[in-house]
């Protein structure tokens, strides 16, 4: 076989949570353009509609479906939806998650948003149940069809450099004065990641269903020169990545090009875990 034929998706259908993200969008047209059918699953159905009829439009396989993924019947129906359309499933990326929510009010108690001291617990808990919570109910009703058609698959957790190192709090810091926290959760259910993916990556030894984490560094979305600089400064390449730098990595993961791989990790960061 040849080496691009193993990146060839032909046949099989992906599904991607949190599809209408930033990264997330991206990962749906790579499947697409791989091959895959793929089903742009997110909480905003109007843009994973949206998302759905550009890949249509460019002539492939596309289902968009609205999905709460805390909740354990919203995600049974989803399952549900793509293998009456399709007839199965062979693809998962859980990509999915909560992005940084500050305490609207912690200015006015003194502290940065997202610092420890007073984060809310409404927040800490709402972070869990998206990020842990969902990506377990999803793998859950996800993985029972790959059993059930030969034992196959492929199941991507998206990771984060703060899963693997503490965050960096000096660059939340502008002209010497403190903005911002990368809150708690985010270091703590991104490391839950890792853990959940190296659990499923064993559990299902003995079977063709591999599980890995794809680990992004920091993806420019028009952020704030000043965090762009201080962040860029801790990367060997000088740059925050762009978002279409994953999909290389994404593909890798999905295909055959990663056949004798399962329980680890590709992180993709411009070396800012390297040194």
């Amino acid at each position: 076989m040849k080496i691009q034929d193993k990146f060839n998706l032909t046949g099989r259908v992906a599904v991607v949570t949190g599809g209408v993200g930033l990264l997330g969008a991206e990962f749906c047209r790579t499947l697409a353009e791989a091959g895959a059918a793929v089903a742009v699953v997110d909480m905003n159905a109007s843009a994973a509609q949206g998302t759905a009829d550009t890949l249509a439009k460019s002539g492939y396989k596309s289902l968009a479906i609205h999905t709460d993924i805390t909740q354990p019947d919203s995600v049974n129906a989803m399952v549900e939806k793509i293998l009456a359309k399709f007839g199965h499933l062979d693809i998962l990326v859980n990509s999915a998650a909560l992005d940084p929510k500050f305490d609207p009010d912690a200015m006015k108690k003194g502290m940065a948003p997202g610092a420890f001291e007073d984060y809310p617990l409404d927040q800490w808990n709402a972070a869990l149940n998206v990020n842990l919570t969902g990506m377990f109910l999803v793998t859950q009703a996800c993985v029972k069809p790959m059993l059930a058609h030969g034992n196959k698959g492929s199941i991507i957790n998206i990771c984060s450099t703060y899963g693997l190192n503490g965050p960096d709090q000096r660059i939340y810091i502008r002209d010497g004065q403190r903005v911002a926290f990368k809150p708690v959760y985010y270091t703590v259910t991104k490391a839950g990641v890792m853990g959940f993916t190296k659990y499923l990556a064993a559990y299902y030894a003995g079977t063709e269903i591999r599980v890995n984490a794809l680990t992004p560094g920091g993806v420019f979305n028009n952020h704030e020169d000043y965090f762009v600089k201080n962040y860029s400064a801790k990367t060997i390449l000088g740059r925050m990545a762009n978002k279409d730098e994953m999909n290389g990595a994404l593909l890798f993961l999905a295909s055959d090009a990663s056949s004798y791989m399962t329980g680890n990790n590709v992180i993709v960061d411009g070396g800012w875990t390297a040194w």
